[in-house]
């Protein structure tokens, strides 16, 4: 089994990703990196930071320790989110990225997602290199060509300037709600907002180590719903663990999500290409409310690494997930809640409009998405009956709908999704295929 998921390595903390393997990773990256000749001609410098989970601290330190004995600088920027690892290598001229969290997952796991100069992520071929050198011989450095660990406390306000100079928006007389997932958004959300001119009322933006997205965050949004409602706020914004995503909610309680963001901003954003990339999972009212405006739409499979590969490519500007991942490559090479959130409030702002009316450019489909847990996820493609129960679903729904079914990339899981104008059909037909790859791909 691949050690690297859709998102870099994870597991539970301590028994899937211990500090030997943490060592290990990160030794491996310094090498494969090394061998391509990222570091020529330089001492070579790497990014590392984490989110709030207890189980960072002995990690980072192990990741700290393998990449200095393998003759890297490192720099210790603390707790702060995915993006300003990503922002902060691109910006120092870093030759690697660390990042210690498991996003949303629960507090127990933990994972170490890698960044290449200019603070992209690794794609397949050079994760599989990194696996691949785990645990070889190599030579090791001595004296002064070993790496030095340097604390930078001045990261996050490097990232926190950042953020706010990509917009030119008074927030004045806006009322948010932030709920920080009790994650890395906790030092950094709430005096963004701030400073932008909002007046802020923060929520779970309180870390133990032990209480990050629980109940809370952008997974659960009923404490955010309900602070928005009675503190009568203009909008609430919810992160999860690392930040890199964001949901919002509106003035009434109504959720939007990554694909209604994805469709405002397209309508206040310039777009080169004339295109916005989602993934295969993006709702089919968000795609032809685009196709009205004479925007096109490509779809990559779930994964910000992936929508950001293609709008690489094709030079496209904007692109993300409805899970809340959203690129906008022109401030960012990854999915960055705080970000988009901003740009998300300075559309309010400038337009003054309410979220409510600039969300209402689409008629969302019904979408039913159904986990099935506890299964071979990894024989899903090889089964011919559920392969033939697809293309019924399919042959039913036509050109009103469609059918997903796909093995999470970060959890042991199956997920079956149906998208259809009919929510009674679609309903019905994501039961039944759940009840199939359960009974089909037990363990």
């Amino acid at each position: 089994m691949a050690l690297f998921g859709t998102d870099g390595v994870r597991g539970v903390a301590n028994v899937d990703l211990t500090a030997e393997l943490a060592v290990d990773l990160a030794v491996a990256a310094a090498h494969v990196l090394a061998d391509l000749g990222e570091f020529a001609g330089h001492r070579p410098k790497a990014i590392v930071g984490q989110d709030s989970r207890a189980s960072g601290e002995f990690l980072e330190a192990a990741v700290c320790s393998g990449l200095a004995s393998a003759g890297i600088d490192v720099y210790r920027v603390g707790v702060l989110p995915t993006p300003a690892i990503a922002y902060l290598v691109a910006s120092t001229g870093a030759d690697l990225g660390v990042m210690i969290s498991a996003s949303h997952n629960p507090m127990p796991d933990n994972g170490i997602k890698f960044f290449a100069r200019g603070g992209g992520k690794l794609d397949d071929a050079l994760e599989a290199k990194i696996e691949a050198r785990l645990g070889e011989p190599w030579s090791r450095p001595t004296g002064k060509e070993v790496g030095r660990i340097i604390v930078d406390d001045q990261a996050r306000e490097t990232y926190l300037k950042h953020l706010l100079s990509t917009i030119k928006t008074d927030f004045n007389g806006l009322k948010v709600v932030v709920d920080c997932a009790n994650g890395a958004a906790s030092f950094v959300a709430p005096e963004m907002l701030k400073r932008a001119g909002a007046q802020v009322v923060a929520i779970s933006a309180t870390p133990n180590g032990l209480n990050i997205n629980d109940n809370c965050g952008s997974t659960h949004l009923e404490s955010l719903i309900a602070t928005v409602k009675q503190e009568k706020a203009d909008i609430g914004i919810a992160h999860d663990g690392d930040a890199d995503r964001v949901l919002a909610v509106d003035h009434e309680g109504n959720v939007v999500d990554g694909d209604y963001i994805l469709g405002i901003l397209s309508s206040h954003t310039e777009l080169p290409t004339k295109t916005v990339v989602g993934t295969v999972m993006t709702n089919l009212g968000l795609i032809r409310a685009l196709e009205t405006s004479g925007i096109s739409f490509v779809a990559t499979p779930v994964g910000d690494r992936y929508v950001l590969e293609e709008m690489v490519a094709g030079g496209h500007t904007l692109g993300g997930e409805q899970s809340g991942h959203i690129i906008m490559r022109k401030y960012a090479n990854t999915g960055d809640g705080l970000l988009t959130a901003l740009h998300l409030i300075s559309q309010m702002a400038q337009s003054g409009k309410s979220l409510k009316e600039l969300a209402s450019f689409m008629v969302r489909y019904p979408q039913l998405l159904i986990n099935v847990s506890d299964v071979a996820k990894d024989k899903l493609a090889e089964n011919q009956r559920i392969k033939a129960a697809v293309q019924e679903a399919e042959t039913k729904l036509g050109s009103k709908g469609r059918v997903l079914l796909r093995k999470s990339g970060t959890e042991p899981l199956v997920r079956v999704m149906i998208e259809a104008e009919d929510p009674v059909m679609a309903q019905e037909l994501a039961e039944s295929l759940a009840a199939l790859v359960k009974s089909e791909l037990a363990l």
